[in-house]
């Protein structure tokens, strides 16, 4: 299915829920801790037992502004919580405690950036909400399962205006929304584990009419390839359905990643299908002047902000600078590399080369790259120092993920080391001059690049021991 389709436009809006890094849940003094056994991690308050009141955790509301703040949005003063109505088997009040007619965050916007453009995606709002329980269907034959350890954990959801237009748009979107939480550290943007969710509004429209379709919304997409892949299947579902005379129902449907198809959920529902109205145990959130100010001066240099300064002050190319701000974690080792070696230039290589290799081999993060930064440090100053050369950085830098050793010490053990000795070298140096007198006299007679069939002489005589740059003074000054 291409979802290229000339005839008609797509719009596509997103609404991505993010579960916040707090240590305790959105109403309760209990751990949101992942991976703990099921069901320990709940109190009377996260079952809504009569007579519990639920208490906001107030980082929650700082968490939420940060967001805000980032993506430009105007922060409201004064905002209400409501209690959203609907029966799941995993939520256990009847209820989801939310946010409907007053957002603490909205009108904001995200820049996205693809081959040839950029582009402004409107944010509608950015509300506060706590997550329901899970349901497991594929632990027991018979029965469904519920887990309400995830009951109660904080989220916020990022609701955009319909300004999307591919599927490729909605996954950089994507990336971007993950970049800024990682950023700001209050989210770990893992799709996999859930802690970054994300629904799809679809619709298509014939190109060219502003009068929007009947859109159908995509659950179940557990990464970003897949909310790519499932918005690029239902536009061309919904195409397919209109040119050959059906009508699109407004419905959810789920994607199924194996069959690489939707299939049908339920009926959409709308606003007053859940029945909102005010919470009435909680009071409005009010933000003073000197909190948003606060909040505002502990913002971190952002993903973009960064990027700039890498090119500037570090003279890098922009598609450099944009992969090593990419993930702030990378971007912080980089310049904790920087800060112990200099070298701006050789560190941004190894990274981009040697360290994302391994990264992406071993299906890890930065966190978990066994080479500190100063390690790394002390590779790239032994290469630029050229006590080792580029083929042995490389022998080297691969026993660094193996043994916890100053690539000094590995580089000595495997015999990798460069000798500047000129007692060492001198006599290697008289000896290829006085074996080659041919290509001494061409030499001589104007035949300058024959010098680099000197230095590879003494190089293989020396087995790579010898220092290049040191040869090949010598041999100019014996030469010339």
């Amino acid at each position: 299915m291409s979802s290229s389709n000339s005839n008609f436009e797509a719009v596509i809006g997103l609404e991505v829920h993010a579960q916040l890094l707090t240590e305790s849940k959105a109403f309760a003094p209990v751990s949101t801790e992942f991976g703990g056994s099921p069901n320990t991690q709940v109190t009377p308050l996260c079952l809504g037992h009569p007579g519990t009141l639920p208490v906001l955790n107030e980082n929650l509301v700082r968490y939420i502004i940060k967001m805000g703040l980032a993506t430009h949005c105007d922060i409201a003063r004064k905002s209400i919580f409501a209690r959203k109505n609907y029966f799941y088997p995993d939520l256990p009040k009847g209820y989801q405690i939310s946010q409907y007619e007053t957002p603490i965050c909205h009108s904001g916007n995200i820049t996205i950036k693809l081959d040839g453009y950029t582009k402004d995606i409107g944010i509608t709002r950015i509300h506060m909400e706590e997550d329901a329980g899970k349901s497991i269907h594929d632990q027991d034959p018979f029965n469904t399962l519920i887990d309400l350890n995830r009951s109660g954990v904080p989220l916020i959801e990022i609701v955009s205006e319909p300004d999307l237009r591919t599927p490729q748009e909605a996954y950089e979107y994507l990336k971007r929304i993950k970049q800024i939480v990682q950023y700001l550290e209050i989210c770990d943007g893992n799709m996999e584990e859930g802690s970054l969710r994300c629904d799809a509004n679809v619709s298509v429209r014939p190109r060219g009419r502003e009068k929007f379709g009947t859109r159908t919304e995509l659950k179940n997409m557990n990464s970003f390839r897949n909310v790519e892949r499932a918005i690029a299947f239902e536009i061309d579902r919904q195409i397919d359905l209109i040119e050959s005379g059906g009508e699109v129902i407004q419905q959810t449907l789920l994607w199924d990643a194996n069959k690489m198809e939707t299939r049908t959920m339920r009926s959409k529902e709308e606003a007053h299908d859940y029945r909102y109205f005010p919470e009435p145990d909680i009071p409005p959130v009010v933000v003073t002047d000197e909190m948003l100010s606060e909040i505002r001066e502990s913002l971190p240099e952002m993903p973009d902000v960064r990027q700039q300064r890498f090119r500037q002050e570090f003279d890098m190319s922009e598609e450099d600078a944009q992969t090593l701000t990419e993930d702030r974690y990378l971007a912080d080792y980089f310049e904790n590399v920087v800060d112990h070696a200099g070298s701006p230039k050789a560190v941004s290589n190894i990274i981009l080369s040697e360290v994302l290799r391994v990264l992406n081999e071993r299906s890890i993060a930065i966190d978990a790259f066994s080479i500190s930064a100063k390690r790394l440090a002390g590779l790239v100053k032994l290469r630029e120092e050229d006590k080792i050369n580029s083929s042995a950085m490389t022998e080297v830098f691969d026993a660094m993920l193996e043994e916890d050793k100053p690539a000094e010490e590995l580089a000595k053990e495997m015999n990798l080391m460069q000798v500047s000795d000129t007692g060492f070298i001198e006599p290697i140096v008289d000896e290829v001059i006085d074996s080659h007198p041919d290509e001494v006299a061409r030499y001589r007679d104007g035949k300058k690049g024959l010098i680099g069939f000197f230095i590879g002489q003494v190089m293989q005589q020396s087995k790579g021991k010898a220092n290049p740059q040191l040869v090949r003074k010598l041999i100019s000054e014996r030469l010339d």
